[in-house]
């Protein structure tokens, strides 16, 4: 039966949450931690339900989200092939070490680590807006020392996605970012990575029986639809724009989700 654990108001609340929140994927990264974010302050579900079903939507918000930046040319590149593919292929470990670490994770402490989470990537973004700052690495992504960067990097963000049900691009187009990829490079590779990180994740939580289906068809609905627009306005309107703004919605929630 499709019932939802909730009522009409708060699933049309969820809907437009969600739509936004595609937007955000595909424009500047960060959008998918707030369906994670929604999930867990306005539903009674449990924290690892609100990872499982945060995760079985980024499957096809990632899969989309790649699509389009294949098809406008971004991943067309050796070296944004190498990025999506290394940064990918260790996610996938870091994702099960998360998914499975959840389950030992309890509710009060899953909001903590996520309001930090929130908190601390948007200071890093208004911080970069206000200040500026120059990367912290170089990164070649058709070397050895590139790749092993990648790798590390790319594990360590596959371990906080899979244990917060927060999607790769939240963490990744910051990160690379801060290694020296360009956003839209970094967009689109985090795309690619989202897929592997919130399949194998989704895959863990499916296997526990913390998927809600219900909530990932009415959530991932307006988010896919978020993802198609959200490619094209960052085609048209400067990323730059959008992000002081979601640097202080995410300084404004950590803080809520943390207590």
């Amino acid at each position: 039966m499709f019932e939802l654990p909730f009522h009409l108001s708060l699933t049309l609340l969820l809907v437009s949450i969600a739509f936004f929140s595609g937007i955000g994927i595909t424009t500047i990264g960060p959008g998918g931690i707030f369906v994670t974010i929604a999930l867990y302050s306005l539903t009674p579900l449990a924290s690892s339900q609100v990872a499982g079903t945060a995760h079985a939507t980024f499957v096809v918000t990632g899969l989309v989200g790649s699509a389009a930046y294949v098809y406008s040319g971004e991943m067309g590149t050796g070296e944004g092939r190498a990025i999506a593919i290394v940064l990918s292929a260790t996610s996938v470990f870091g994702a099960l070490v998360g998914a499975y670490a959840n389950s030992f994770v309890s509710r009060a402490l899953f909001g903590l680590l996520l309001g930090g989470v929130a908190m601390a990537v948007g200071g890093i973004i208004l911080y970069r807006e206000r200040r500026g700052f120059r990367p912290i690495y170089d990164l070649e992504p058709l070397t050895r020392s590139g790749r092993i960067v990648l790798g590390g990097l790319g594990f360590v963000l596959g371990v906080c996605s899979g244990l917060l049900g927060i999607g790769g691009p939240v963490l990744a187009v910051p990160a690379l970012v801060l290694v020296g990829v360009p956003m839209l490079l970094a967009v689109a590779a985090a795309q690619v990575q989202s897929i592997f990180i919130a399949t194998f994740a989704a895959s863990g939580y499916f296997l526990q029986g913390n998927v809600s289906i219900p909530v990932a068809v009415v959530v991932g609905t307006p988010l896919l639809l978020g993802v198609v627009i959200g490619w094209r306005v960052a085609h048209v309107v400067d990323p730059e724009r959008l992000k002081v703004g979601l640097g202080v919605v995410l300084l404004g929630v950590g803080p809520y989700l943390a207590l």
